[in-house]
C-alpha cells in the first residue's frame, strides 16, 4: 500500500484543484440561486442544513477525525488497516441508527422542524451518506487525485441539474436535494471502491471497545466545534426570521468560500503529520507546520482585508440587491479567515497528531460558551450582525487558548513570517486600489479590476522584498 501514497505537493495541488472546485461551484451557483429563492428561501436551507448537520455530527462519533489520525498510523499494514476500518464502520451504522431515531422524533414534536419537514427529510439523507462515505479512510491513505476527480464530477453533474431544475423561489427543497447530490452521492463510490484498499470479507481479532473512548474525545471536539460554527444560524432561525438568516447565509457564503483557500494547504496535513509522529520524525513534522503557518499567514491576511473594503460590492455580485443586509455582517465576520487559518493549523493539525485533543477540545468550549453568551445578548435585537460579532469573538478565542497551549511552540510555529513585508505590500495594495470603490462601476467590474490591481500590487512587492516563501512559490509554478 505504501506505493499509493503521494508527496505533499502532490496532494497540495489535487487539493488546490479541489478547492478551486469549492470556490467555482459556489461562485457559479449562489449567484443565481439566491436571487431566486430570495434571503427567506436561503435563510430556510441554511436553517434546516445547520440542524441537521448536528445530528450527523452526533451520527459520526468523532470518527472523521478520528480515523484520519488512526488509520494513517497504520496505513502500511493491510490486514490491521481492514480491522480497523470495519470496526469503526460498526460503529458508525449503530450510531447512524440511533441519530436518524431521535431525529424522526424532533421533526414530529418540534413545531419549527415539522414546517419544513420535507426539506428536513431529504437533507437528512446526508447523515447516512456521510457514514457510508469514509472520507477518513481516502484522507488518511492520502487519495487525494481520486478524492478530487469525482468531487469535481458530480459538481458538475450537479450545476446541470440546478441549471435545469430551479426557476422559482419554491424550488428550494429541490435545490437542498442538488445540494446534497453535489455534496454527498459521491460517498456511495467511496463504499463500493472500499475493496481496492482494505478487505471486505470479515477479519478476526475485532476490539471495538478500543475506539470508543479516543472517539469520545474528538466527538467532544466537534460538538464544542459545532457549537460556535452552526449555532448562529439555528439560534437565528428561533431567535429571529427566515430573512435575518438568509442575511447571514450571504455574508458567510463568501467567508466560507475564502475559508477553503485559506486552509487548503494545512487540510492534507493530519494523514502525514500523524505519519510523521507515529515514525518519530519531529523535525520533519515542525517544518511543514512552519511552512503552512507562513502560507496562512501570506493568504489570509490580504483576503480578509480586501473584502471588508469590498463587502458590499462581493454581496451584490454573489447574491443580488436583496441581500444588502448582508453587507455588514460581512464586514463584520471577515477577520475570521485569519483566526480560523490559524487554529485548524494549531487544533487540528499540529495538537491532533500529537495527541492532544483534549486540549483542542477545551479550545473550542470557550469558543462556544463565548458564541452562546454573545448571540443570546445580541440575536434578538441585531439578527445576522449579532450572529457575526459572535462567531468572530468566538473564533479569536479558540486561536488565543490554542495557542496559549502550544506557547513553547509557537516561536518556532511563526519563525520566518515576514510580518513586515505582508504589511507594507497590504498597505500598498489598499492604497493603489481604493479609487476603484468610488467610480460607480457594476459589482462585477468594481471586484474585478480592484482585486487585479490590490493583489498584483501585493504580489509584486512581495516579489520585490524577495518574501522567501512568494519566491519559492512562484519559482515552483515557473518550473512546473
Amino acid at each position: 500500500m505504501e506505493k499509493k501514497i503521494r508527496s505533499v505537493k502532490f496532494n497540495m495541488v489535487m487539493n488546490a484543484i479541489l478547492t478551486m472546485s469549492n470556490i467555482i461551484f459556489p461562485l457559479i451557483t449562489f449567484p443565481y440561486v439566491s436571487r431566486i429563492l430570495l434571503p427567506e428561501g436561503m435563510g430556510k436551507l441554511s436553517f434546516v442544513t445547520s440542524v441537521v448537520g448536528y445530528f450527523s455530527m452526533f451520527a459520526q462519533l468523532g470518527i472523521p477525525t478520528y480515523g484520519i489520525r488512526t488509520c494513517a498510523r497504520i496505513r502500511d499494514d493491510k490486514e490491521e488497516l481492514s480491522r480497523t476500518v470495519q470496526e469503526l464502520l460498526i460503529l458508525n451504522f449503530v450510531t447512524v441508527t440511533v441519530s436518524y431515531v431521535v431525529f424522526a422524533a424532533s421533526i414530529a414534536a418540534i413545531p419549527r422542524f415539522n414546517r419544513e419537514k420535507e426539506l428536513f427529510i431529504i437533507t437528512g439523507i446526508t447523515i447516512l451518506l456521510n457514514a457510508l462515505g469514509v472520507e477518513w479512510l481516502y484522507k488518511a491513505l492520502e487519495q487525494y487525485a481520486y478524492i478530487t476527480a469525482r468531487s469535481v464530477v458530480f459538481k458538475i453533474i450537479a450545476i446541470v441539474g440546478m441549471f435545469l431544475l430551479i426557476h422559482n423561489k419554491e424550488d428550494y427543497i429541490l435545490y437542498g436535494a442538488i445540494s446534497i447530490f453535489a455534496a454527498s452521492a459521491s460517498n456511495i463510490l467511496n463504499f463500493i471502491n472500499l475493496r481496492k484498499h482494505i478487505f471486505i470479507k470479515p477479519v478476526n481479532g475485532y476490539e471495538i471497545k478500543r475506539h470508543i473512548k479516543p472517539m469520545l474525545v474528538f466527538f467532544s471536539v466537534s460538538v464544542a466545534a459545532a457549537i460556535y460554527t452552526n449555532l448562529d444560524n439555528v439560534m437565528l432561525g428561533f431567535m429571529n426570521t427566515d430573512v435575518e438568516v438568509g442575511y447571514y447565509s450571504g455574508a458567510i457564503k463568501v467567508k466560507t468560500i475564502l475559508v477553503s483557500l485559506v486552509t487548503s494547504a494545512s487540510v492534507v496535513l493530519l494523514p502525514r503529520a500523524s505519519h510523521y509522529i507515529e515514525k518519530g520524525e519531529n523535525e520533519e513534522f515542525y517544518k511543514i507546520l512552519n511552512k503552512t503557518m507562513r502560507f496562512i499567514m501570506l493568504i489570509a491576511i490580504p483576503l480578509t482585508i480586501f473584502f471588508m473594503i469590498f463587502a458590499r460590492d462581493s454581496i451584490l455580485l454573489l447574491s443580488g440587491p436583496e441581500f444588502e443586509g448582508s453587507v455588514i455582517p460581512m464586514m463584520i465576520i471577515m477577520p475570521t479567515l485569519l483566526f480560523i487559518g490559524m487554529s485548524n493549523l494549531v487544533g487540528i493539525q499540529m495538537l491532533v497528531p500529537l495527541g492532544r485533543e483534549k486540549q483542542v477540545f477545551w479550545s473550542e468550549v470557550y469558543g462556544a460558551v463565548v458564541d452562546i453568551l454573545i448571540n443570546l445578548a445580541l440575536i434578538p435585537q441585531y439578527g445576522a450582525m449579532g450572529a457575526a460579532i459572535g462567531t468572530v469573538v468566538a473564533e479569536m478565542v479558540v486561536v488565543i487558548v490554542q495557542l496559549c497551549y502550544v506557547r513553547s511552540e509557537v516561536k518556532n510555529l511563526f519563525e520566518g513570517v515576514s510580518w513586515v513585508k505582508i504589511l507594507i505590500s497590504n498597505i500598498l495594495g489598499f492604497v493603489s486600489s481604493i479609487w476603484v470603490l468610488f467610480m460607480g462601476w457594476s459589482a462585477f467590474t468594481t471586484i474585478l479590476v480592484s482585486g487585479l490591481i490590490y493583489f498584483s500590487v501585493y504580489g509584486i512587492m512581495l516579489l520585490i522584498s524577495r518574501e522567501k516563501l512568494a519566491l519559492e512559490l512562484v519559482q515552483g509554478i515557473l518550473k512546473r
